[in-house]
């Protein structure tokens, strides 16, 4: 098989349909996982690396790395000095949302530092790819040992890589703050819960109507300094306490 031909195995291909998942790792567990199924996904792919950013509201600002990943430890390094520089072809990419390879990195000009690094490695050309689901933008660099190691054809299989990733952290983030209301709805819920189990107890000892049992509620909660949920849990679970909490606001 030409090593141009992408190797999509059915196992491959449930791997990379498992980083859409939500619950299935956090963000760094998906550019970890995006990173180290690249090689394996796409010919002439020697390692990558896979960042996701900030989307700055302001489109003058810069971009800002949130997380970063690599297959392999020394690609971490050389993408963290790219990230301290704030300059390469990672930031061209996030800034114009484009696609940015080349083909031979011996002969590339355009990022000297950068360039730099990946030939000390011994690699000589990469591609990056980058992908945004809002709020989330995740970027994946493919780089390889041989001039045009990855084909253009290959770039399909990068998006498709990139995507998912983004979708997953995506997910993940959405998933996260529909639980953080869900739960603060239910707080909320248990919360009202209680305040009416304490005003049918106060209706019950004073013999009045809902609305002069919540005002003795609240008053009682300025006087004491103490939250109403607080003291509607303490009412609750202990009902002799209505009667001493009521005669020391009182007196």
């Amino acid at each position: 098989m030409p090593p141009t031909e992408s190797v999509l195995t059915d196992e491959l291909a449930l791997e990379i349909a498992r980083l859409g998942i939500v619950g299935e790792s956090s963000d760094i567990g998906t550019l970890r996982r995006v990173s180290e199924l690249a090689p394996q996904a796409v010919p002439g792919c020697a390692g990558a690396t896979s960042i996701r950013w900030a989307i700055p509201d302001d489109l003058d600002e810069g971009p800002e790395p949130l997380a970063s990943a690599a297959s392999h430890p020394d690609l971490a390094e050389i993408t963290d000095r790219q990230l301290a520089r704030r300059h390469g072809p990672v930031f061209e990419v996030v800034r114009t949302r484009t696609a940015v390879s080349s083909d031979d990195i011996l002969t590339e000009a355009r990022w000297p530092e950068a360039t730099t690094d990946m030939l000390a490695l011994g690699l000589r050309t990469f591609s990056t790819t980058p992908h945004v689901k809002e709020p989330v933008l995740v970027t994946l660099t493919l780089f390889g040992v041989s001039p045009r190691a990855l084909a253009r054809g290959q770039h399909a299989l990068a998006s498709l890589l990139v995507a998912q990733s983004s979708n997953a952290v995506s997910n993940t983030l959405q998933y996260g703050s529909v639980h953080r209301t869900a739960v603060q709805l239910q707080e909320a819920v248990e919360a009202r819960a209680v305040v009416d189990q304490a005003k049918g107890i106060l209706m019950h000892a004073l013999g009045c109507d809902a609305d002069e049992a919540f005002a003795e509620l609240r008053r009682i909660s300025q006087t004491r300094h103490v939250k109403l949920t607080a003291l509607a849990q303490r009412i609750v679970g202990d009902q002799g306490l209505v009667e001493r909490d009521i005669d020391h606001t009182v007196d």
